[in-house]
C-alpha cells in the first residue's frame, strides 16, 4: 500500500513515516502543500495524509484541489486545532478522516487501515465506458468482439481515461501521470501509445473514441 504523507515539522514526518514504514506501508514524505499537490496528482496512492498548518498551500486547500479535480483517493487531515469548525469544514471539503494532535500512533494507524478498506469495499474491479470494459485486476480490455491484455503503460494511460471520462488531459498531464513526476521522458512517448491504444480500440469495435483537442489534450468519451 503506498501513502502520502505531507508535514512541515521534520520531527513528525520522520516518526510518522518510520511507523508506517514499520508497518510495511511505503511512504512518501513531502514537506510542504505545493509539493503533496504535485505528488499526489503525479503518483497513484492508495491514501493520503495531510498536515493542515502547511507552507505553501495548507492541507484544506490541497485537498480542495484534489477532489476538485476528481481525485477520490481517502484522505486523512492532521491538526493542532481543535476547534468543531475546523473539522467540519474539512469534512465538508471531502476529508475521510480528520485526527487531532497529538494523536497516538495506534490510532493513526487504525484509521489508516480503516480508510484503506473502505476504500477497497468502493473500489469496482471493472471500469465500463460505452461497450468497453477495463479488468482493474487482470488488465484486460475488453468489448463483445474481443479483448486484449495491456501492457502496464497501456493499462495505466486507458485506466486514467476511463476513470476520468469527459475530462481532458494534456500530453503533459498524461506523461507525469503515468510515467512519473521525475519521468525523463519525452512527450513523444505518450503520442505513440495514444496511437497503440486507438489501434486496440478499432479492433475491439468499441463504440468509445479517444478525442484529442488541439492545445487541450486528450479524453475518453462513448460515442453511443
Amino acid at each position: 500500500m503506498k501513502i502520502l504523507y505531507a508535514e512541515d515539522e521534520p520531527a513528525m514526518s520522520e516518526a510518522v513515516t518510520d511507523v508506517l514504514t514499520y508497518h510495511k506501508y511505503n511512504v512518501d514524505a513531502v514537506a510542504d502543500g505545493e509539493e503533496a499537490l504535485a505528488y499526489a496528482e503525479a503518483e497513484d496512492y492508495d491514501a493520503i495524509i495531510l498536515d493542515v498548518m502547511m507552507p505553501k498551500l495548507s492541507g484544506t486547500e490541497v485537498l480542495k484541489t484534489l477532489r476538485d479535480r476528481g481525485c477520490k483517493t481517502p484522505v486523512m487531515l492532521l491538526t493542532a486545532k481543535a476547534e468543531i469548525e475546523d473539522r467540519i469544514e474539512g469534512l465538508d471539503l471531502g476529508a475521510d478522516d480528520y485526527l487531532t494532535k497529538p494523536f497516538a500512533m495506534g490510532e493513526l494507524l487504525a484509521r489508516v487501515r480503516a480508510m484503506l478498506r473502505r476504500r477497497e469495499d468502493f473500489t469496482p474491479d471493472i471500469l465500463q465506458c460505452g461497450n468497453l470494459s477495463l479488468n482493474m485486476q487482470s488488465f484486460e480490455l475488453s468489448s463483445e468482439s474481443g479483448s486484449f491484455v495491456l501492457s502496464k503503460i497501456e493499462y495505466q494511460m486507458m485506466e486514467l481515461l476511463m476513470a476520468n471520462q469527459g475530462r481532458y488531459f494534456s500530453t503533459e498531464d498524461i506523461l507525469v501521470k503515468v510515467w512519473g513526476y521525475d519521468t525523463e521522458a519525452d512527450v513523444g512517448i505518450v503520442w505513440v501509445y495514444i496511437s497503440y491504444l486507438r489501434k486496440k480500440l478499432a479492433s475491439l469495435k468499441a463504440n468509445v473514441e479517444l478525442k484529442a483537442k488541439r492545445n487541450i489534450g486528450y479524453t475518453l468519451e462513448a460515442t453511443e
